[in-house]
């Protein structure tokens, strides 16, 4: 007599664990989708630094210079 009620009750249980199991596979499904379709992207990194143009660009444009004005005086002579 008592083997079919923990039967019955086994029974239950399971039938209980299948519905839990389901209202959270359901609910973890809709919390996953809440998550994922309202996030802003993270803003973006902010550039490299620039070189600056400094003395050295007028330095190399001297240096020039007087490298092609020795250069054609040479060939000149």
């Amino acid at each position: 007599m008592l083997i079919p009620f923990f039967l019955y009750i086994y029974n239950r249980m399971i039938q209980n664990k299948k519905i839990i199991a389901s209202i959270l596979f359901l609910l973890i499904s809709f919390v996953s989708t809440a998550q994922t379709s309202d996030m802003v992207p993270p803003p973006a990194p902010p550039p490299p630094p620039g070189l600056p143009v400094d003395a050295g660009v007028y330095v190399l444009l001297v240096i020039g210079l007087v490298y092609g004005v020795a250069k054609t005086v040479r060939t000149k002579a």
